[in-house]
C-alpha cells in the first residue's frame, strides 16, 4: 500500500481504534506507539548486476512495557494527528511503499507489507505479513521461477551469478 493510500485509508476512518494484525490473528497490544517513520531510498544492484531504486515509508511501533495493562487503542485521529506532524517536519513520500516495523519478544523484528485491511465498526484493522526474499535476477542467472530445496539457488555458492 502506497503512503498516500494509507492516510486516505485512515482520513476516511474517523475516530476508529487503529489495530494492527501482525501474523494472521495476533495482534500488536493496546499499549502501542508510533515510534519512528523513516524516509527510506533504496539504491541496490542485485545478483545479477542489474540496478534498482525506490522510496519506502516505514512505520515503527513499539509496545511500552508501562502501559501493558492498556486495553484502548491509539484512535486513527490521533494516528494522523502524528503522522501530519512527521509529514510538517520530514515530508513523506506519498508514492512510496508504506511498511510497518515491528517486534515483540514472540515475533522478529520485521518490516511488514499492509496486505489488506477491514474497516469495522469500532476499529480500523491493519493487516500485515511478512515479504518473502527473492532473486530479482532470475533469468540473468537461470534460475527455475520455481526454485525446489535440490536446485540451486542464484545467489549460493556455485550458483553461477555472483
Amino acid at each position: 500500500m502506497k503512503t498516500k493510500e494509507f492516510l486516505s485509508l485512515l482520513n476516511e476512518s474517523g475516530n476508529k481504534e487503529l489495530v494492527f494484525d501482525y501474523n494472521k490473528g495476533s495482534i500488536v497490544g493496546a499499549n502501542y506507539h508510533l515510534t519512528e517513520v523513516k524516509n527510506i531510498i533504496v539504491d541496490s544492484v542485485d545478483c545479477g548486476a542489474g540496478t534498482d531504486f525506490w522510496k519506502e515509508t516505514i512505520v515503527q511501533l513499539w509496545e511500552s512495557p508501562d502501559e501493558l495493562d492498556k486495553t484502548r487503542y491509539m484512535t486513527v485521529s490521533k494516528a494522523l494527528q502524528i503522522l501530519n506532524r512527521v509529514n510538517g517536519i520530514r515530508p513523506m513520500e506519498l508514492e512510496a511503499e508504506l511498511k510497518i516495523e515491528y517486534g515483540n519478544a514472540n515475533f522478529h523484528t520485521a518490516q511488514l507489507f499492509i496486505e489488506g485491511h477491514q474497516i469495522l465498526e469500532d476499529r480500523l484493522l491493519i493487516k500485515l505479513a511478512v515479504e518473502k526474499t527473492d532473486c530479482k535476477a532470475k533469468e540473468e542467472c537461470s534460475v527455475p521461477v520455481e526454485i525446489n530445496a535440490e536446485k540451486e539457488a542464484c545467489c549460493s555458492p556455485g550458483g553461477g551469478c555472483c
